[in-house]
């Protein structure tokens, strides 16, 4: 029985980056053995084992051979008999195919640490067509190592784009897809993902609603990069440099889905793609399982992302519908997630990065001063029912008027 630590940590320990988890293949064992040396079995299709003291997986040297279509139709085989250089030949990458045994020293039969030194992302074997979704995960890397100066081997792009053509992305399951969306909106470079992505012919497998935005343009006083995928690419980037949140990306990214519905004669104007995108965002979250507190933010930032660039031409009546409808009352957070987002949508735009834009700082101002207006002094000035509600709305109406400089 030989124990190696395999993947991830080895990796980021040689990128000299912080190890998060620890995984380990067991050479050499049987399931009998591991369970009387006191780990707990947690794998259903092939034995994995969490250490009875640290709780890290460890498991057992496998093979997989392929028996169906998707990422699940595999049959995987296990047995004293499995060698490491077997386990690690089934791996996507070289560079997560690389062991160190107990001494520190490296196993790397795919070359993983000279693709490290020259920051490829490589495919282990042609066994990588067999798993679709190795498509969405090396776009990932390529995203959360892009700061590294890592880019994708041409041979794996090229593998990437046979998968795409022959359907086999078809297979994934929408949680799967999400969440390797998800993992790819917390890395560094979460455009990256999407532009590899759009290079392969897989977004229009996975979002067509985002894929078709390239090649429509926009206004070029207004976004002198034109076309309306490359502006949402640059929102995104722009989204990671202002907020860690992923809900935050995510509706910086699903803003402008509506301009993917403008008739062509209509370009490069997008009269009403605001609310035309509320739609398109609700399909692409139905359709991919993706959690409600992340489309409700992105829908509101579709419908509404206009309305602060134009903050100082608003009424106040208008401030307190959009108010009212983004539910500022009893989710402040969240609108404030939003104007991240409309700054995000400002900043996103060739040679705007730098421009000031005071509309944020204003409209949270008003939001800040509406929500301060509370029932209680109404209350104790001796005012019931719909009288509080009108008093507060006149008041709000009031602060707005004040702090805004638009005609009322």
């Amino acid at each position: 029985m030989q124990v190696y630590l395999v993947g991830g940590a080895v990796r980021d320990k040689l990128l000299n980056l912080k190890v998060k988890d620890k995984d380990w293949v067991v050479v050499g064992a049987t399931p009998k053995q591991m369970l009387d040396l006191g780990y707990q079995q947690v794998g259903k299709d092939f034995p994995v084992f969490l250490h009875p003291k640290s709780k890290q997986e460890y498991a057992l040297a496998r093979t997989e051979r392929k028996i169906a279509g998707g990422y699940t139709g595999f049959e995987c085989q296990f047995g004293t008999d499995v060698s490491l250089e077997q386990d690690l030949i089934r791996r996507d990458l070289t560079i997560n195919a690389i062991a160190e045994d107990d001494n520190g020293q490296l196993i790397d039969p795919h070359n993983g640490l000279a693709d490290i030194q020259a920051k490829l992302l490589r495919h282990v074997s042609p066994a990588f067509v067999e798993d679709p979704l190795r498509v969405l995960r090396v776009a990932r890397f390529a995203a959360r190592y892009h700061s590294l100066g890592f880019t994708i081997a041409a041979e794996t792009i090229e593998l990437m784009q046979q998968m795409v053509n022959h359907g086999e992305l078809n297979h994934l399951q929408p949680e799967r897809i999400w969440l390797e969306t998800e993992k790819a909106l917390m890395t560094g470079a979460p455009q990256i993902y999407f532009k590899i992505l759009k290079q392969v012919g897989a977004l229009k497998v996975i979002m067509p609603e985002l894929d078709c935005l390239w090649g429509i343009p926009n206004p070029e006083k207004w976004h002198p990069e034109i076309d309306t995928g490359i502006h949402c690419m640059m929102v995104v980037e722009q989204a990671s440099k202002l907020s860690e949140s992923t809900e935050v990306r995510f509706a910086a990214l699903c803003h402008d889905l509506g301009k993917g519905l403008t008739p062509p004669e209509m370009w490069p104007r997008h009269h009403g793609h605001e609310k035309a995108g509320v739609q398109l965002v609700k399909d692409v979250c139905s359709r991919l399982r993706i959690p409600n507190h992340f489309r409700d933010l992105a829908c509101i930032t579709s419908e509404f992302h206009c309305h602060i660039h134009k903050a100082y031409e608003l009424k106040s009546t208008t401030y307190l519908k959009m108010f009212d409808k983004t539910d500022l009352w009893r989710k402040p957070e969240r609108f404030k997630q939003f104007l991240l987002c409309c700054l995000a949508d400002f900043k996103g735009r060739k040679d705007f990065e730098n421009r000031d834009y005071p509309q944020f700082e204003h409209v949270r101002k008003i939001a800040d001063a509406c929500l301060s207006i509370k029932a209680q002094p109404f209350l104790q000035q001796g005012y019931k029912g719909l009288q509080i509600k009108q008093k507060i709305y006149d008041e709000r109406i009031k602060v707005i008027k004040q702090l805004s400089p638009a005609p009322n």
